[in-house]
């Protein structure tokens, strides 16, 4: 999987290797490896331990705790694309008997669903799922902390539901189906449920003394699609490849790009931190890049995955101790380091490889109100609308094959653009969303709502009718 190091400059892998031996050797963990991904492949991949002469590579096993949720969400969004199930179900419509009331799949997988952070006691991470045998042990007597769809509230149980809610419509188990429909596709073929050597060991480091002991490792029984998968850098690579093209035996491109859109409401912290939850994905603003993936934490191991589109670069970030690194700021880190010491390459510009006339007469300078906007058609068979200058409503808008187009993202995401013309057939004005663009402001010809001023434009000492500045 590993691709040459070469690939990267000197300069550019000696930077990635320090990032991993300052957070190793200050995050006090026994070992941590790495690996940046750079159009589509691995192109780095990095260790530090403390065992001399001995460095784990990118086959080795770690646990990788929540990014197992990703994994899991994955599978649902693939019976939504089959039409199986809607996101706006409620989940009892497929899994009656829960008792989570009305919390939609959407709600569950961005956590929005108002069920409790943890199962009932004794933490379940450290205990073995026989202790919660059922969905009823993994929700107690209490399952719900908030009316669903209100907050924002990171829930567990809540992908222990998908993930019996997966079993439930394609009558196998969790393992069988995420390996079938997921891991087999993508050639994640050192990913399982259980440690397959070559593995890590988890361990605790003492907070006060450079010491260690041993964390158990637990089999979580139903909480499993919340946080038991183990992994490599190798096979994190290829997802994180994955989670940034798509791939048609999986999932296709546009439904990884509605996991990594904000699906839940923030709250005051999380605005000012700049992070949000998608479907299954964190979503993070750092360093001025969108980052999307997600983070796992059991005891004895830390991960993270995160990746930056806008860069084609991501980064993963394996460690075996319960506390220490800040894995999601080194990954973060990591893909920085790449996307400011060899920017990514733009593809070359190309032509229109036809020219649609009738859209292309739309090309150019457009004004809602007074303010002063340009529609571009680009090669992609895109138009896209925004403001000439400074910050505005800005979206691309697909074409729906009968003339009229729907906005992408943005204030005008899933709203409609229309041609308006004159009996003439001259084209009026632009409809987007009920918004009127004409090609002068406010044009004395165009259907303007609320009509235009008789009298036109003037100067302020031409005003009638008593107003006054």
């Amino acid at each position: 999987m590993t691709t040459p190091h070469e690939e990267l400059l000197p300069g550019t892998r000696r930077a990635l290797l320090h990032r991993i031996a300052v957070a190793q050797a200050e995050g006090r963990t026994p070992s941590l490896v790495a690996t940046v991904v750079r159009d589509g492949r691995a192109v780095w991949h990095g260790a530090r331990t403390s065992v001399d002469g001995h460095a784990p590579d990118e086959n080795v096993q770690y646990r990788i705790g929540s990014i197992t949720k990703t994994f899991t969400a994955v599978l649902v969004l693939r019976l939504r694309d089959e039409g199986v199930l809607d996101l706006n179900d409620p989940l009892e419509k497929h899994l009656p008997g829960t008792g989570v009331g009305e919390a939609t799949l959407a709600q569950l997988l961005s956590h929005t669903g108002g069920l409790a952070a943890e199962t009932p006691e004794p933490w379940w991470e450290r205990t073995p799922g026989s202790l919660r045998p059922g969905l009823a042990d993994v929700l107690g007597d209490r399952p719900l902390r908030h009316p669903a769809g209100r907050r924002h509230h990171y829930s567990n149980p809540g992908y222990a539901l998908l993930g019996a809610l997966v079993e439930q419509v394609r009558g196998a188990s969790w393992e069988e189906v995420l390996r079938r429909e997921v891991l087999e596709p993508l050639g994640l073929h050192r990913t399982s449920m259980r440690p397959e050597a070559p593995h890590a060991g988890g361990w605790a480091v003492h907070p006060w003394a450079d010491a260690v002991q041993p964390e158990p490792v637990e089999e979580y029984g139903p909480m499993a699609p919340a946080g038991q998968l183990w992994s490599t850098t190798g096979d994190l690579a290829r997802f994180a490849a994955f989670l940034m093209r798509g791939d048609d035996r999986v999932l296709a491109a546009d439904t990884l790009r509605e996991m990594r859109a904000p699906a839940a409401p923030a709250e005051a912290a999380d605005l000012a931190e700049g992070s949000a939850y998608g479907l299954g994905l964190q979503v993070l603003h750092r360093d001025g890049r969108l980052l999307a993936g997600h983070s796992g934490s059991v005891p004895g191991f830390l991960a993270n995955l995160t990746i930056a589109l806008d860069d084609d670069v991501a980064a993963v970030v394996l460690t075996n101790c319960t506390s220490g690194p800040a894995v999601s700021q080194v990954a973060a880190d990591l893909v920085r380091i790449v996307a400011e010491a060899e920017p990514r390459i733009p593809a070359p510009w190309r032509a229109l490889r036809e020219v649609d006339h009738g859209v292309l007469e739309l090309a150019g300078q457009w004004y809602w109100g007074t303010a002063a906007f340009a529609l571009r058609v680009t090669a992609d068979g895109l138009v896209s609308l925004g403001p000439l200058s400074g910050v505005g409503r800005r979206s691309r808008f697909q074409p729906l094959g009968d003339g009229t187009w729907t906005g992408l993202e943005g204030y005008f995401a899933g709203e409609p653009l229309r041609v308006v013309r004159r009996a003439s057939g001259s084209v009026d004005h632009l409809d987007v969303g009920s918004f009127v663009f004409t090609r002068e402001p406010y044009e004395e010809t165009a259907d303007v709502p609320g009509g235009v001023d008789p009298e036109g434009w003037r100067g302020i000492g031409q005003v009638s009718g008593g107003r006054t500045g």
